[in-house]
């Protein structure tokens, strides 16, 4: 039998983890869509200690699967971040309960329009769930995408 999912609110305990998933999902997941100097960037800006300066300024969750780290989100005052799923468990719904969560818990707390931005890799992911394109930003050699989901639609 296959063990569910649990998302849940993340410790500083689990930066060290929190990282290793981040940086392995950027080396996989996002490689075909940046040049190797933006991958090296972005992983190094994912180090366990950034991580935990992270936490202290967001709410974050995790999803695990027993004992193991399969994915994160975190939220911003009204902007979604660091949203990764392990390249070895996408497409089992796991991002999206990451994303329900985090958009809860901003309709809970009042915010009534969320923003992303997302890598290319993830755009088609926040477009299933009813984000919306507002602008492209180009970084040197890295392309996002600014989207914005109203809550008050949902």
């Amino acid at each position: 039998m296959i063990e569910p999912f649990e998302i849940r609110h993340a410790s500083y305990d689990d930066a060290e983890t929190i990282s290793a998933l981040v940086r392995h999902t950027i080396r996989i997941s996002n490689a075909t869509d940046y040049p190797a100097v933006v991958i090296d960037r972005l992983v190094g800006n994912f180090t366990a200690d950034a991580i935990r300066g992270l936490m202290a300024k967001r709410v974050v969750w995790i999803a695990q699967q027993g004992h193991e780290l399969q994915g994160t989100a975190s939220i911003d005052g009204d902007m979604v971040r660091t949203v990764f799923v392990s390249p070895e468990a996408q497409g089992r719904g796991i991002g999206r309960m990451l994303m329900s969560a985090v958009e809860a818990f901003a309709a809970d707390n009042g915010t009534e329009l969320v923003r992303v931005q997302s890598s290319s890799t993830a755009r088609s992911f926040y477009s299933r769930l009813g984000y919306f394109d507002v602008r492209a930003m180009q970084y040197g050699e890295e392309r996002t995408f600014l989207m914005e989901k109203n809550l008050k639609l949902i």
